[in-house]
């Protein structure tokens, strides 16, 4: 049977086209390449549109609270430095995350945007992914599939003392 060779985007229902075009484009430094009154089609790389953007109308607005369906993207940056580099960015824009996770596998921001939607930017830890799904077959994943939760600027001093992103990226429960 054929499998997908990539996931290609994301579609996302808004009544807030214009805040959410902006918060798209900066968070990941996206582009618009076509745009209307109604809809946007973003990219950040050479695929012709990574995130779509369906405004014009009135939707019901996502209910308070968790709930059955879609929980987050993730997007992956080729490294601990350009991963922290983003988070410094979006700081200073006033984007922060709700939560920083080292998953194992990843190291992991998780942000809010405009209409709530969970966005997770994360880099692998792993230069071979099956690598990292070996690590996810063992203990430490099996005591906590989730992972533990770190402080962002503590992780950027150890980095820029010279500390490794290998020693950084390896959970502290291993």
């Amino acid at each position: 049977m054929a499998k997908p060779v990539k996931l290609a985007h994301v579609v996302f229902r808004t009544n807030r086209l214009e805040e959410m075009i902006a918060w798209y484009c900066t968070v990941l430094e996206a582009n618009v390449v076509y745009r209307t009154d109604w809809i946007a089609f973003l990219t950040y790389d050479d695929e012709h549109h990574r995130i779509a953007l369906i405004g014009g109308q009135k939707f019901l607005e996502k209910p308070e609270g968790r709930q059955v369906g879609f929980a987050h993207v993730a997007f992956t940056f080729a490294g601990l430095g350009e991963l922290f580099g983003t988070w410094q960015r979006l700081k200073k824009a006033g984007i922060v995350p709700n939560r920083s996770i080292n998953h194992g596998p990843t190291t992991s921001f998780y942000y809010a945007d405009p209409d709530g939607n969970d966005v997770e930017l994360q880099v692998d830890r792993f230069v071979d992914l099956g690598d990292a799904k070996v690590w996810m077959q063992g203990d430490a994943f099996a005591r906590n599939p989730i992972g533990i939760e770190f402080d962002a600027e503590q992780m950027i001093a150890r980095l820029q003392s010279g500390e490794s992103e290998i020693s950084l990226m390896r959970r502290p429960d291993e």
